[in-house]
């Protein structure tokens, strides 16, 4: 039989579980995601969650798989970064596993396991990749043996500003796909802050603007939710896309990689296409049942970081919740 890892990934909403072998192919993957009834994720209701689910959702990824929990010959998990209570969970989880079946055990970062499963999935070598999500919004690219981070956010991540506005607004949680299905009702531009500074980006004056026009005199008036859902999207990915074609024309990379839960967005993904193409780079989107935080994602470079240079020690799998992709040695890749 071949060689198996179990990935868990808990580093915000999703606690998941994906089992794969070492060539890449899938044979389970099972998410349990915390669904907030108001306001946004609170750290201690999700640890919670994961801490009741966890085992329940292991067995369900070990049934899946056809396999037994003795079959698995390495265990990878999300260390960095994300929130600190929901990171130990599925550490310690990690931990166990690790001992009771007496197997290697390897820690992973979340950002930089985004990009690997997208280079995986859509077979793709050496791309400009568009991280988007609730939590993160990072245009990187491989480069001095690292991924390097060529622009960020300075305050608010993307997925998390949507969302934020989508609640203001009233619409319940996931707020993106929702926030993307009334922009398409729309074509009437509102002006909004449009925020880059060098190479990084600004939400938080765009958030706050948006979430004036929801309590505006001008509401329903001379302007509704869908404009003002349709004038948000458009400015935040201009400047998502306005970031990425200039790490593309630096950097000159011929793939572009996007990926992160927001990478499901049409009108994201067809602002980046059309860059890549007036660059002649290959454009790519993490396909979306590994677009999100996954356990495959975590599995798969905590096999890549296992066959480079073995497991981790056991005092070496801390959680690191301020840990950035740029620090971290990529030791499975060389250079171009």
């Amino acid at each position: 039989m071949k060689k198996l890892c179990l990935g868990i990934e808990s580093t915000a909403h999703t606690f998941s579980v994906g089992i794969l072998d070492f060539d890449g192919e899938v044979y389970s993957l099972i998410n349990d995601i915390f669904m907030p009834e108001e306001g946004g994720l609170h750290p201690a209701l999700v640890r919670e969650q994961h801490l009741n689910n966890f085992m329940k959702i292991v067995n369900r990824a070990l049934s899946v798989a056809k396999i037994s929990v003795k079959n698995i010959n390495l265990i990878a998990f999300s260390q960095s970064p994300g929130l600190g209570p929901v990171l130990k969970i599925g550490a310690w989880v990690a931990r166990m596993l690790s001992q009771v079946l007496v197997i290697p055990i390897v820690g992973v970062n979340h950002c930089i396991a985004h990009i690997e499963i997208g280079r995986l999935k859509c077979s793709i070598e050496d791309p400009l990749t568009l991280y988007v999500s609730g939590g993160n919004t990072i245009v990187s690219a491989f480069e001095s043996e690292r991924y390097q981070i060529f622009g960020e956010t300075l305050d608010l991540p993307i997925g998390n500003m949507i969302d934020s506005f989508a609640r203001d607004a009233g619409l319940q949680h996931p707020g993106g796909p929702k926030i993307e299905k009334l922009a398409l009702e729309s074509k009437k531009y509102i002006p909004l802050p449009y925020l880059v500074k060098g190479m990084d980006l600004s939400f938080s004056g765009l958030y706050t603007s948006a979430k004036k026009l929801l309590v505006s005199t001008d509401f329903n008036k001379k302007y509704n939710l869908n404009d003002t859902a349709y004038s948000l999207q458009e400015t935040a990915f201009a400047m998502l896309t306005e970031v990425t074609e200039r790490a593309l024309a630096h950097t000159e990379k011929k793939e572009v990689l996007l990926t992160g839960g927001v990478a499901a967005n049409k009108r994201l993904q067809q602002m980046v296409e059309y860059i890549s193409k007036e660059h002649n780079a290959r454009f790519e989107v993490v396909p979306l049942k590994y677009a999100g935080d996954n356990g495959v994602m975590i599995g798969w470079t905590g096999i890549l970081r296992y066959k480079a240079e073995g497991g981790h020690e056991i005092a070496e799998t801390i959680i690191k919740p301020k840990e950035r992709m740029d620090q971290i040695t990529v030791p499975w890749r060389s250079e171009n």
